[in-house]
């Protein structure tokens, strides 16, 4: 299935996403299904002791102002996501899920011509608030057609947002590419080498932890160790040991 081919290219977590379009039939947004309930046993990350780790993810696809009030009611069901993307399909709603909405990441349509162009104002405000972007890269992979459109509307994205946004794949096992495939797409996307990285590894970070700090209402405190550079290690060494060791 899709998790165990995640696990076999190289991810360390993944994320169950349950999409709902407003435009296509009235849906409402049910309680996220536990991994526990689906993988009662996860598969072990290559090369690591820890198992993968499986996350639940809301995608709501608004197409009309009213739609984004179901984000910015205090739904209980919403509360249980870890992760909540909002995919906008015109200009004032991408302004507003760049804005005001409570968002983790705001997806951008890469299958067709976009309507409209991404302006610095909402997208420099998106980042501002710790709001990362999101490209589909399956699109450029399967279609001449949709992966003109897939480098296009990129670049026009990474020309504004200084490399803020992540990469998702659709449902489809053979379709999927490991972290390092993705990376290298990134870099037709107009990415430079380290944000293409970034974009499979520390802003799908970042982006999890702004979801934690979206369900607690304050906020999350991590550590991380800072490696010690050569010269502060040979300042710490007493000047009559670094006598005694030239001599």
């Amino acid at each position: 299935n899709s998790l165990t081919m995640c696990f076999s290219v190289g991810y360390s977590a993944v994320a169950l996403n349950h999409v709902i379009d407003f435009k296509e039939k009235k849906q409402e947004i049910i309680k996220p299904v536990s991994p526990s309930e689906l993988f009662p046993s996860l598969p072990i990350v290559q090369g690591t002791s820890k198992r993968i780790k499986v996350l639940t993810r809301l995608t709501l696809v608004v197409s009309d102002p009213s739609h984004c009030n179901l984000l910015r009611s205090t739904s209980a069901n919403i509360r249980l996501y870890d992760i909540i993307a909002v995919f906008p399909k015109t200009e004032k709603l991408f302004h507003i899920a760049c804005t005001t909405l409570d968002v983790d990441l705001v997806c951008i349509n890469v299958t067709e011509k976009l309507p409209f162009y991404f302006r610095r104002p909402p997208v420099n405000m998106a980042i501002d608030r710790g709001i990362y972007f999101e490209l589909l890269y399956t699109p450029a992979i399967k279609d001449s057609t949709m992966r003109r459109y897939t480098i296009s509307n990129a670049i026009s994205l990474m020309q504004i947002c200084k490399g803020k946004v992540s990469s998702q794949s659709e449902n489809k096992p053979l379709e999927l590419r490991g972290p390092y495939d993705v990376a290298n797409l990134g870099l037709l996307f107009g990415l430079s080498e380290g944000e293409a990285k970034a974009a499979v590894s520390t802003n799908c970070r970042a982006t999890m932890l702004h979801g934690e700090t979206r369900k607690s209402a304050c906020g999350i405190v991590y550590t991380v160790k800072k490696p010690r550079k050569v010269e502060e290690e040979e300042t710490a060494v007493p000047v009559c040991k670094k006598a005694k060791t030239q001599a």
